[in-house]
């Protein structure tokens, strides 16, 4: 199916917190971001779920340009990147909810469906995606989380650029809100990790999950590698953040039913129930965790977004597997989500931070000056944001539809 969407126009709007933050190239940039968003608005009975939205942030060597388009199937985008199919032309991919879809964007603002279900459930949602060839025949997959009956799929590319739907795993009354892709145990062969939870508690009763792996490469279904007990985890990462040519799974557990955030290392060998914790944050959901390299030397850090005590950055030590040395980024940012990326935009060779702030609806950037973090105001929701920001992805602007 084909659809052409509403493309909107918003002012540029730009303002520097720090004269010392690092001044955006007079070219414009080759890259920008996409937003995927949730939007409210008020009615009698509370608030209306409206058209997904994707929103576009640009910067043409002057100032910042926020637009979005609108998808009127769904009332969320949980994320959208970019993605080159197997023999085909790279073009943005979004997960979105209720109507669950994945689908394809072109230029012009028009899309095609790859993949649309109804779960059967309460609530039908693409809750997350990547992309990698996970059973080894060297074409190009999209793995899907979704909600809520905990189905984790597989959309298998063909030489044809088609595409058919395989779930690995289903769940009654479950929430798949994270799927990564790594190597850990070396062997060459992609894992999917996924987080499995029951539906969203935010009351302070005990809300348990685990993290799975699959392996459909080496024909291997599902495995729970970390058992979190009466607690649950909505982030996960998967990357080789200590440099030693192996992937890590970082997994952040929540702590809406009390106590700290923690944050675990899990290795190839790490048993179930013996996550190494790395380091710990006085909040109760830290839904975002990005690494990349803020400084430029070469080693990589990590950022944790947490719902409201803020940005935070973490470092290994000469033991990646003791606890991290952690210090503040910014504590006057926050969200439900605060969706946070490391990306190298300007193409200098440094990673900066990108983070929906949607308590105060703005996007902001966060580049190292003699080991500071500075922030710059990228652009601010005019009337707020109500709703959520989901994510934060880069993307080639020769790509962003409308641009």
């Amino acid at each position: 199916m084909r659809r052409l969407t509403a493309l909107f126009l918003v002012l540029p709007l730009i303002a520097i917190f720090s004269s010392c933050a690092k001044a955006p190239t007079a070219d414009p940039m080759t890259n920008g971001l996409l937003l995927s968003l949730a939007v409210l608005e008020s009615g009698p009975s509370g608030p209306v779920p409206q058209p997904a939205q994707l929103g576009i942030l640009t910067h043409d060597g002057n100032v910042w340009t926020y637009r979005f388009i609108e998808d009127e199937d769904s009332n969320v985008f949980h994320k959208a990147m970019v993605f080159a199919p197997t023999g085909g032309e790279a073009t943005i991919l979004s997960a979105g909810g209720t109507k669950a879809m994945i689908k394809l964007w072109n230029k012009d603002g028009s899309s095609s469906t790859l993949w649309e279900q109804d779960f059967g459930g309460k609530f039908s949602r693409m809750r997350d995606l990547e992309v990698g060839d996970v059973n080894g025949d060297g074409l190009a997959d999209i793995v899907v989380a979704t909600h809520d009956q905990g189905v984790v799929a597989v959309l298998y590319g063909d030489a044809a650029g088609g595409f058919a739907a395989t779930e690995l795993d289903a769940e009654p009354n479950t929430f798949v809100h994270e799927v990564e892709l790594g190597d850990l145990n070396g062997d060459g062969v992609l894992e999917i990790y996924a987080t499995p939870s029951l539906p969203n508690k935010l009351d302070g009763t005990p809300q348990p999950g685990f993290v799975t792996r699959y392996v459909p490469g080496a024909d291997e279904g599902r495995v729970e590698v970390a058992d979190l007990g009466d607690r649950h985890a909505k982030e996960i990462l998967v990357d080789d953040v200590d440099g030693d040519g192996t992937d890590e799974l970082y997994v952040s557990v929540e702590a809406v039913a009390g106590g700290r955030v923690e944050i675990m290392r899990f290795d190839a060998d790490t048993g179930p129930a013996e996550g190494m914790l790395i380091t710990s944050l006085g909040d109760t959901l830290t839904r975002f965790l990005t690494a990349g390299d803020v400084d430029g030397d070469g080693v990589k850090e990590m950022v944790a977004a947490a719902n409201k005590s803020g940005l935070w950055l973490l470092r290994p030590g000469n033991d990646p597997r003791a606890e991290w040395s952690i210090e503040s980024i910014d504590r006057n940012s926050g969200g439900f989500e605060h969706a946070s990326i490391l990306t190298d935009l300007d193409g200098d060779g440094v990673d900066e931070l990108y983070v929906a702030n949607d308590d105060d609806g703005e996007i902001n950037r966060y580049v190292w000056v003699d080991g500071e973090p500075q922030r710059e105001l990228l652009y601010t929701h005019p009337e707020g944001l109500s709703g959520f920001t989901w994510n934060i992805m880069p993307a080639p602007v020769a790509l962003i539809p409308g641009s």
